[in-house]
């Protein structure tokens, strides 16, 4: 017999922890914000969650992200074509009054956003650099110093980050984007865990591929 949804479910609610610093910033169900994370106009999805002193701006994150301590998303670009790279030329109102935040220089780093997909994994320490595209499924090595794009199921590693090899056949790959987990119910999702841990990478997807035709059914357990 089925267990009632609010014994299966956990409150959705996004946590953060008292010490983090948020600003302007969208949270999925689930999400989690650890110690002294700070994070500026930053979308985080659902399941994804950072751990204690990451730092993140302008950035956009899919769900069931894993980014662990220390890690800095979008590290801040200085003007270094200008006479001076300090902050004093692009953020003056803090030495001087009636001079404004320079606007345009916020404006291109704003432009420089970074995108993350769905079931990554940033390792501790890891630093992305402004403007990088990291595919779903990707594993960043931790220290590692990401100045490209990363292709989608690729682990890279070390400064700067180079590929290392595929988490998966291209095969294997399409198909778990086909099957689109990350944007099931958390109810079906939760059905499926155990075989998640039981089976192999293939034998899962031949398995609840099933459920793309017959959105209905779930696969009985074995």
């Amino acid at each position: 017999m089925d267990r009632p949804e609010n014994l299966v479910l956990k409150d959705p609610e996004p946590r953060i922890h008292p010490t983090a610093e948020l600003k302007a910033c969208k949270l999925g169900r689930y999400a989690s914000i650890g110690e002294r994370v700070i994070l500026r106009e930053v979308s985080v999805g659902d399941f994804s969650y950072f751990e204690r002193h990451c730092e993140a701006i302008y950035t956009t994150i899919g769900k069931f992200c894993s980014i662990a301590a220390n890690s800095r998303i979008n590290a801040l670009e200085h003007p270094i074509e200008r006479l001076t790279q300090h902050k004093v030329s692009y953020r003056p109102n803090e030495y001087f009054r009636w001079l404004g935040v320079d606007t345009a220089f916020r404006a291109r780093r704003q432009a420089k956003s970074v995108r993350i997909g769905h079931d990554v994994w940033i390792g501790h320490g890891a630093v992305i650099m402004p403007g990088v595209a990291i595919g779903n499924g990707a594993i960043i090595g931790a220290n590692a110093v990401v100045t490209h794009d990363v292709a989608p199921y690729t682990i890279v590693a070390g400064v700067p980050a180079k590929p290392l090899r595929r988490r998966f056949s291209a095969t294997v790959a399409a198909r778990i984007e086909a099957l689109a987990w990350w944007d099931w119910a958390p109810e079906k999702l939760a059905s499926a865990i155990p075989d998640m841990q039981a089976m192999p990478i293939e034998a899962f997807l031949d398995r609840w591929e099933e459920t793309l035709t017959d959105a209905g059914r779930t696969p009985s357990s074995t």
